[in-house]
């Protein structure tokens, strides 16, 4: 694997191991990294300019190994938004009404009740402030879509994030944390007033995008296969609806509708098409170089500077530039280069899926495809053309199988289906789409463009609802830990690297990451067959509870939780993280006895078991109790209220435990309760 005797890849295996880190709570003071680094610095240089003095130091990269994982340290200290006094974090408090003046910086895809917008702050009351926060606006009939880069004055309420309130769940407090975003804003339209529009190139680019979306609505253009174009070429999923985005998860083929080196390929092949009338002097050459990365940033940039187009447009850059010196591009350091520029620029990138995803997926192309497609060299030119859609498709797939599994918990098993089928097209459709774009640069699009694009993305929708169609096909609900993740990759790695090179080692190597894999899987299960638990959920007028011993689970709840157990979300992915699949349903009891506690429920009916002492009192829907009296009678060890009970009725309960000094666990504030 040629590729690791790289010295780039040990500076940028350190240097995200520094970032990495850092997030994960290893943050030294930032003087002590900074000394750190310039004494480094300085021996590294001492050792390079006198070395012919010194002789051959063995350690000299260790030493700049260590220097790399300190600049990865001072890089995620340097982008570390909230550790400025300034930083809206430090003047405000949950749930608080503000003041705010913000500048909109993107616009996100809406929710049910709200316009969602990524802005920043400027001012909070008339303060100083800064940071990047989330604006919330309800929908009313008032709405309209703000320019980006427009400065607002908006009084809202703000609330920080949280974390999720049920088990298992997707962690998104953590996910807009990693993108330097603690907080939210909710407010009315009312209540907010546009002071200036925007004039930054940021700001441009993103409104120069509008005008081409409202020129190609204003063409008549379906709105279904319009979201998909603009998805397509412009980077925006917004618009597309949940069914047919749920349609290109299932069949595999939700990467196309993401801007990646596919699209930034072809863009820079077209500029150099449009340019190669020009002469070969060595002044028009710089003059194409100029243009092709100008293009290639200036379309990245209309596309929203997406992780993936990030990475796609930074590399091309590198090859343009490696064209231009009339040298051979060596991939690998291109990609490598990107990786620690983009880092280096937004360090939040590496903990995007879409980053991590795209890298993966290019990395083993790159280096398994071309191992795949000696297996077989077919003559027919369109054999071949299918077995390359088969290779590529198949070892992009392999190299994101495990962390898909370990963040989506499915896998589509028509992959190859699908790109065979819709690649082909893809092509033709971002031909005539890139010429519907540029006319609607100007104004309305012909029919004679929209009719066949129209047809064409059609015909690719039906093909891929063909195959999400088939369920069979698509395993759902797979669970997945960090631990099998990392030794899965091991495991791939180690055997492709066998079968390119079959000799003792490797295969030793590879035998051992089979077996780690085993004994990973082994202590899943026997976590699993020893575990037992029971959890009081978090849900909003209704109550749902669990007891888990080994890999069965009883749901406890009313009519609509017993009839919607395979639909609830909130319980499939309890079950799937804890590798349960086998489900009794019940109705809610007002006694359970587990691991030696009684625990009690009372609900709206008021039903109190004479002189039953409890462990643990669970109180649902609202019950009229006197709880002072209770506890004066029974005295609990502990008071659970979940998000069924009206707040004013929880508030008055935790006053009284206060009182009585007795714990008191509302899942509205503290999530789920687990014993």
């Amino acid at each position: 694997m040629k590729i690791l005797q790289f010295p780039l890849v040990r500076v940028c295996i350190f240097f995200v191991l520094g970032l990495l880190l850092y997030q994960q709570g290893f943050q030294p003071k930032t003087t002590q990294i900074f000394i750190a680094l310039l004494l480094g610095l300085g021996v590294l240089s001492l050792l390079h300019f006198k070395k012919k003095y010194l002789g051959r130091w063995n350690g000299f990269g260790g030493l700049v190994c260590l220097i790399s994982f300190g600049i990865g340290l001072s890089t995620a200290t340097f982008h570390q938004e909230n550790k400025s006094r300034h930083h809206y974090t430090h003047q405000t408090e949950d749930q608080a009404a503000y003041n705010f003046r913000l500048i909109i910086h993107e616009k996100l895809k809406n929710t049910p009740k709200n316009e969602r917008y990524i802005a920043i702050i400027e001012r909070i009351d008339n303060h100083k402030s800064e940071g990047t926060i989330l604006l919330n606006i309800r929908h009313s009939s008032q709405n309209k879509t703000l320019p980006i880069g427009s400065r607002l004055n908006v009084e809202g309420l703000l609330y920080r994030n949280k974390a999720p309130f049920n088990p298992n769940q997707f962690d998104y407090s953590h996910y807009l944390e990693n993108q330097q975003i603690y907080a939210q804003i909710y407010a009315s339209w009312p209540k907010l007033k546009v002071v200036k529009t925007g004039t930054s190139i940021w700001s441009k680019f993103s409104n120069f995008r509008s005008k081409i979306i409202d020129n190609l609505k204003r063409s008549n253009f379906n709105s279904k296969e319009l979201a998909i174009m603009i998805a397509l070429l412009l980077g925006q999923q917004q618009d597309i609806d949940p069914e047919t985005l749920q349609d290109y998860q299932l069949a595999g083929a939700v990467h196309i509708l993401s801007v990646s080196g596919l699209h930034v390929g072809f863009i820079m092949l077209f500029i150099g098409f449009l340019l190669k009338s020009i002469p070969n002097t060595r002044r028009n050459s710089y003059l194409k170089l100029l243009i092709i990365i100008l293009a290639l940033w200036s379309y990245g940039i209309l596309a929203g500077l997406a992780p993936s187009v990030v990475r796609s447009v930074t590399m091309f850059s590198f090859v343009a530039v490696g064209h231009h010196l009339c040298r051979n591009v060596n991939i690998y350091h291109s990609l490598l280069v990107s990786i620690l520029l983009i880092l280096l620029w937004k360090p939040s990138f590496l903990f995007d899926v879409g980053f991590q995803l795209s890298y993966l997926a290019l990395f083993f192309i790159l280096w398994l495809q071309p191992l795949l497609a000696k297996l077989w060299e077919p003559k027919n030119k369109i054999a071949c053309y299918i077995w390359d859609i088969l290779t590529v498709s198949f070892a992009a797939q392999l190299g994101t199988l495990p962390l898909s599994i370990y963040y989506f918990h499915q896998f589509p098993g028509l992959f190859f289906v699908t790109n065979v089928v819709v690649l082909p097209l893809l092509g033709i459709i971002m031909i005539v789409g890139l010429l519907a774009v540029i006319i609607g640069c100007f104004g309305m699009v012909p029919s004679f463009v929209i009719v066949p694009l129209e047809m064409m993305i059609a015909i690719q929708n039906k093909c891929i609802a063909w195959v999400a169609s088939l369920d069979s096909f698509v395993f759902k609900n797979i669970g997945f830990t960090s631990g099998m993740l990392w030794t899965s990759y091991f495991t791939i790695i180690a055997l492709v690297l066998w079968l390119e090179k079959p000799v003792y080692r490797r295969a030793a190597t590879t035998l051992i990451s089979i077996l780690l894999l085993q004994v990973v899987f082994i202590h899943n299960k026997w976590n699993t067959v020893n575990t037992q638990e029971m959890i009081v959920y978090h849900l909003k007028k209704t109550t749902m509870i669990t007891v888990r011993k080994q890999n069965i689970v009883t749901v406890f709840g009313n009519d609509s939780i017993q009839n919607s157990v395979k639909d609830n979300r909130t319980l499939q992915s309890y079950l799937t993280a804890n590798f349960t699949e086998r489900t009794q349903s019940k109705s809610l009891r007002h006694l359970y006895y587990f691991n030696s506690k009684k625990i009690l429920l009372i609900d709206s009916s008021m039903t109190v078991l004479p002189e039953l002492k409890a462990d643990i009192l669970v109180l649902v829907n609202s019950p009229k109790i006197n709880l002072e009296r209770y506890i004066s009678v029974y005295n609990p060890k502990q008071i659970v209220a979940d998000g069924s009970n009206f707040k004013s009725y929880v508030q008055l309960w935790k006053a009284t435990c206060h009182k009585a000094k007795i714990p008191f666990h509302y899942t509205n504030e503290k999530g789920f309760y687990k014993i």
